[in-house]
């Protein structure tokens, strides 16, 4: 395996540089509230689009679906791929409402449609959950960096340092050009990372053919696909595998629905478009790479179960380092620090993303609505980069915390359960809330409580029937319950004229095409 070298490092560093760079430049252009969080609705749908799909996924891909990869083969192209028809369904169906519906930060729309109990409840449950999935996050970037950068410092240096160090540097990066520069920054090295990401898994395939092709004493591309197709053990080339089966597909399928069409950071770059044209625009570039990209991600995975046969399927660290001992066992020197930054790169992306959506929402929906109705612009401004940076140490906070006690839990099983059980009563809510007039805006608040109380019943029951705790139960328990909650009471939770009057103009407004 090849070592990180001087080169290696210089690539990272000048990485890091030029974030810092661009933070630094949009950090001294950008003075407005609305600009720092894109409610100008300035941005062109091509650059938005490009961070939508960087923040569609984070070093997990790498980390959770190479895993999969090397164990089951195709199984994670093809629940990557479950994204493209969540993210069309989300174009046709939600797209124009979120952009229509745009009144500051991402929940704010719930004011209105349901009221600030509603808005308050969604924005105190969504925070942690947004946390939460940020931390799983850093967490992978930390593991997959720490792994390639172990290989070669001294052996009495422990994991943990290195991980931890990992974990902090990009973690501090984030923060610092997210806090500058606002979602102008974020998208701009959104875009820097995209490119960087796709050298290398435009590079990496190739690299990985020709280790193949080596194997038997050939060479070139084609003769090294041949030696995978006859190595690779039967089915592996399979759709589904193990617990991965249709079920589990349509499970994930909907899982990412809620998660792509619900997302504030998503939804705020829906929001940000120019026009309605450019928002679909934008959804139809993120399905364009949503299909082309999960092949080349994990194909090295799976290329690895060949030339690399005999790691240990059941150490989850291990498992979790698979993307890194392939790069480290196929890449020239220079190319192991491209690969790092594009470690670093998935992972920013979504962060920053996540950062600015969550700074928006403590702004908006907190500072002002909450605590300062008059709150001049100055002001908010101040209170949004604050916002921004205590939400990036409480990450870093958290991300150490999970390091602590992950033990032998696989990644990817944590984060569908995390998701199972709130993404459900958060996302059918709130989807429920712009689609249909008849949801009534008492019982869009108490089934989304509903849902909730149900989700927390199975999980402390799931002691006794430990099924109950996994992913697809909770799934379903969370998201029929929600369903029937929000029926039931819309029947008995009937809106008085006032509160009626209040749904039909919200309606109107986000039933409105542009210039109507």
């Amino acid at each position: 395996m090849k070592a990180l070298g001087a080169i290696d490092y210089a690539v990272v560093a000048a990485f890091f540089a030029a974030m810092v760079c661009v933070g630094l430049y949009y950090g001294r252009r950008e003075k407005s509230v609305s600009g720092f969080f894109g409610n100008d609705k300035s941005l062109p749908w091509w650059l938005l689009g490009v961070s939508f799909y960087m923040n569609s996924f984070s070093a997990l891909a790498f980390v959770m679906y190479s895993a999969l990869a090397y164990k089951h083969g195709w199984v994670p192209v093809t629940i990557s791929w479950l994204s493209v028809p969540a993210v069309l369904l989300g174009i046709w169906v939600l797209a124009l409402r979120w952009r229509r519906s745009a009144a500051g930060s991402p929940i704010a729309f719930v004011t209105e449609r349901f009221g600030g109990k509603m808005n308050q409840a969604l924005m105190w449950l969504g925070l942690p959950m947004q946390v939460l999935d940020s931390a799983f996050k850093l967490l992978a970037i930390g593991t997959v960096v720490g792994v390639m950068v172990k290989s070669v410092l001294p052996p009495t240096l422990p994991l943990d340092t290195v991980l931890g160090w990992s974990i902090a540097v990009s973690g501090i990066v984030i923060i610092f050009y997210t806090f500058l520069g606002g979602l102008k920054a974020t998208l701009v090295c959104d875009f820097l990372q995209f490119l960087v990401i796709c050298v290398v898994v435009a590079v990496l395939p190739v690299l990985c053919l020709t280790k193949l092709a080596s194997l038997d004493g050939g060479a070139g591309a084609a003769h090294g696909f041949a030696v995978f197709l006859e190595r690779i053990p039967k089915g592996f080339l399979d759709f589904t595998a193990g617990m991965y089966d249709w079920h589990y597909m349509f499970f994930y399928f909907l899982l990412m629905f809620l998660s792509l069409g619900t997302t504030w950071s998503l939804i705020q770059r829906y929001s940000s478009t120019r026009s309605e044209r450019e928002a679909k625009k934008m959804g139809y570039l993120v399905a364009v790479l949503l299909l082309v990209g999960p092949p080349l991600f994990f194909f090295p995975a799976m290329a690895a179960r060949v030339f690399l046969p005999d790691l240990d399927m059941a150490n989850p660290d291990t498992m979790n380092g698979v993307y890194a001992l392939t790069c480290l066992a196929v890449l020239p020197a220079g190319m192991l620090g491209l690969v790092i930054a594009a470690m670093f790169a998935a992972t920013m992306s979504t962060l920053a993303g996540n950062y600015n959506a969550i700074a928006n929402v403590l702004t908006d929906d907190f500072y002002v609505r909450a605590l300062h109705p008059g709150a001049t612009p100055g002001r908010r401004m101040v209170i949004a980069r604050v916002a921004t940076v205590l939400t990036g140490l409480t990450v870093i906070g958290c991300t150490f915390l999970m390091r602590c006690v992950q033990g032998a839990s696989d990644l990817f099983d944590v984060t569908n359960q995390v998701l199972s059980v709130f993404a459900p009563p958060i996302g059918i809510a709130m989807i429920a809330g712009v689609l249909s007039r008849r949801l009534t805006r008492r019982a869009g608040f108490a089934g989304f409580l509903f849902g909730i109380g149900i989700g927390f019943a199975a999980f402390l029951l799931g002691g006794m029937f430990p099924v109950l705790r996994e992913s697809v139960p909770m799934f379903w328990i969370t998201s029929i319950s929600t369903l029937l909650g929000l029926a039931m009471f819309s029947v008995f939770l009937k809106d008085d004229a006032a509160a009626r009057e209040a749904t039909d103009a919200f309606f109107h407004r986000i039933e409105t095409p542009e210039g109507a």
